[in-house]
């Protein structure tokens, strides 16, 4: 069976994550061995991406979050209750 996305074949979690963020995975993560230019040429990349689209770091955000809460048991997550916050009584004040 194949998958496509669009008129793009997806082979690989590589692909559908390309897919998805509309770019490779190296230019966020770079590559073993890269250069300090090839490096700074990569994040100036980046950054024009980001400056054309200011939402793409939310939006990447609120989709980890929803995979992340959809599979929790592949992520070996437990929620954790946060405790009531306790008032510290100020000494010396009078109330």
């Amino acid at each position: 069976m194949r998958t496509y996305i669009g008129d793009h074949q997806a082979v690989s979690a590589n692909d559908f994550v390309e897919l998805a963020l509309g770019t490779p995975v190296e230019l966020w993560l770079g590559v073993e061995g890269e250069s300090d230019e090839e490096r700074a040429a990569r994040e100036d990349a980046a950054r024009d991406i980001l400056a054309d689209h200011p939402e793409m770091p939310d939006d990447l955000i609120r989709i980890a979050a929803g995979i992340v809460e959809t599979h929790l048991e592949l992520f070996d997550i437990v929620p954790l209750v946060r405790p009531a916050r306790r008032r510290m009584a100020r000494r010396g004040v009078a109330a």
